[in-house]
């Protein structure tokens, strides 16, 4: 099982000096990678739902500090030399995904081919409408902007030709150092599983119950079958609070024979005392699920 830390970029990891320490402790103690959130922006008093909790509202409040999550990765692959640098998740369709290609393919090179990406739909309407992108056909898009930046990956000169997306014979240099960089699809929903199976590389729901996430999971690897993919070459990443504590080997044994590879725990878990808890973890868990 490989662990990983949602939310990393948030709360004191926000500051650069505590950013730094967290990454190499977290490192130190066994992680396998840290999980960065996304939004440009917070309009406030936003009415849009937010879909992981029952309050509707993000967690932190609109006032939170939020850094973009590549330049805070960046800023951190330098200081580390293991840990993968993730997102969780990017909003893709918000996103010009010629110009997000060589981003996030530049991140590859110098990290030594360390990213793994996350990416999803959206649900803040009002971030869509403040950044000028239209939000009805995120879906769409962000099913055509995978394709596209991984023809800039991998073609030494692409093109790709959508309804949202239209380009002859670029040359995006540098290429990841990764074959392709490994996207995740983000998302709760039978259509993000839906997704996962079709175009992912691996599935991230946040799923509240066992039982949804056996479904999940279940239909984004009978998806993949039926769109001709590998099932068991999705890489499956879930978790939560329930994996911190006296019973986390047991939840974590438990999400393991769900189908999960990658289980992750939120970063305000260690906000405090920030090194001894990561390798307190690190002994308790980490180390006996291996």
């Amino acid at each position: 099982m490989k662990f990983g830390i949602i939310f990393a970029n948030t709360g004191p990891f926000t500051q650069p000096d505590l950013a730094l320490e967290f990454a190499c402790a977290a490192e130190a103690a066994g992680f396998e990678s840290l999980w960065t959130v996304e939004h440009v922006v917070v309009p406030k008093g936003y009415e849009s739902k937010y879909p992981y909790d029952p309050s509707g509202k993000m967690p932190g409040g609109e006032t939170s500090p939020i850094p973009d999550p590549l330049i805070w990765l960046s800023y951190l692959a330098a200081a580390t030399s293991r840990i993968k640098l993730a997102t969780g998740v990017m909003i893709l369709p918000q996103r010009n995904p010629i110009v997000f290609a060589k981003e996030v393919a530049t991140l590859d090179q110098l990290s030594a081919g360390r990213v793994q990406l996350g990416v999803g739909v959206g649900w803040l309407k009002e971030e869509f409408d403040a950044i000028g992108v239209s939000f009805n056909d995120r879906g769409m898009r962000t099913d055509e902007h995978v394709a596209a930046m991984r023809a800039l990956w991998t073609e030494d000169a692409a093109s790709f030709h959508g309804d949202f997306v239209d380009f002859d014979d670029c040359i995006s240099l540098p290429h990841p150092m990764q074959a392709s960089v490994p996207i995740h699809i983000g998302g709760h929903s039978d259509v993000a599983a839906k997704r996962a199976g079709r175009i992912g590389d691996g599935f991230f729901p946040a799923a509240p119950t066992h039982e949804e996430l056996d479904h999940l999971f279940k239909l984004a690897r009978r998806t993949a079958a039926e769109n001709g993919r590998d099932p068991d070459a999705l890489e499956m990443t879930t978790g939560g609070r329930g994996a911190v504590g006296p019973n986390a080997l047991a939840e974590v044994q438990a999400l393991a024979d769900l189908g999960a590879h990658r289980v992750v725990v939120p970063a305000f878990l260690f906000f405090r005392d920030t090194a001894n808890a990561l390798a307190a973890y690190g002994e308790a868990v980490i180390a006996q699920s291996s």
